[in-house]
């Protein structure tokens, strides 16, 4: 058994669930400790469970929460030095396990892949967790796919997959230009229109969902970015991840 769910998904903090029958893990922590948690409850899942939480980069939304983690369920953070320095100080986990990008990592029955990736931070990562030859990835917070990033979307069999803004909304709506730059940069995020050609060019035969995530609240709506996904849910299974709530747990065949 494999599952997933998206525990958090935006601006406001952000964590996914990946767990088998004994082991799981998380990908952020961008929620207090005590939410996670909570939220982790209140869709069946076991907090127990949880071997190690791995940081994509410094940002709050990402890793607000990893202190707190890491004390209340006595489990290791996974983070590049590089972003370990570049937080604040009150978010850095006391004793961080330091991974170096593309070298895979071993956690339980899982194996990690952190993926280098365009981001405004320090040493930004993304990650693909593969168990029992199924592979999952978790892939928010990319201003423009590089190669890097779009080989490892080849071959996942489900994805969260930014899909941040809607183009007209971003540059009509009430961002300050320098900051609607940034966000349409090649170090900000993607659009629907970037994630729809992602999914429709670089996915395989085996993908069977993917979670539409960090759905940006000003300048997007999932109702956007699920219709601009159209035709795509003719070969998998097109999702919601949630700001608000955790989403429901999917089990990959």
């Amino acid at each position: 058994m494999l599952e997933i769910c998206a525990i958090a998904s935006g601006s406001n903090g952000n964590c996914y669930y990946i767990g088998n029958n004994t082991d799981a893990i998380l990908i952020d922590a961008g929620l207090s400790g005590k939410q996670i948690i909570n939220r982790m409850n209140e869709v069946g899942l076991n907090p127990a469970k949880i071997k190690a939480v791995f940081i994509t980069h410094e940002h709050g939304d990402h890793m607000r929460g990893a202190r707190g983690v890491s004390k209340k369920l006595h489990v290791p953070i996974y983070i590049t030095s590089k972003t370990f320095f570049g937080a604040y100080k009150n978010m850095r986990p006391d004793s961080p396990n330091y991974f170096t990008p593309d070298e895979e990592i071993e956690v339980g029955e899982f194996t990690v892949y952190p993926v280098q990736k365009n981001h405004d931070a320090a040493e930004p990562c993304s990650f693909r967790i593969k168990y029992n030859n199924k592979n999952i990835g978790v892939f928010t917070d990319i201003g423009e796919a590089c190669e890097n990033v779009k080989s490892h979307i080849s071959i996942c069999d489900a994805l969260f997959l930014e899909s941040n803004y809607d183009e007209k909304m971003l540059w009509d709506g009430v961002y300050p230009y320098f900051l609607k730059q940034r966000v349409a940069s090649e170090l900000g995020h993607l659009s629907n229109d970037q994630t729809f050609e992602l999914l429709e060019k670089h996915t395989n035969g085996n993908l069977q969902c993917v979670f539409l995530s960090h759905i940006s609240k000003e300048n997007n709506t999932p109702e956007k970015a699920l219709e601009r996904m159209g035709t795509l849910a003719d070969k998998f299974e097109v999702k919601l991840a949630s700001r608000y709530e955790a989403s429901e747990v999917y089990t990959i065949k």
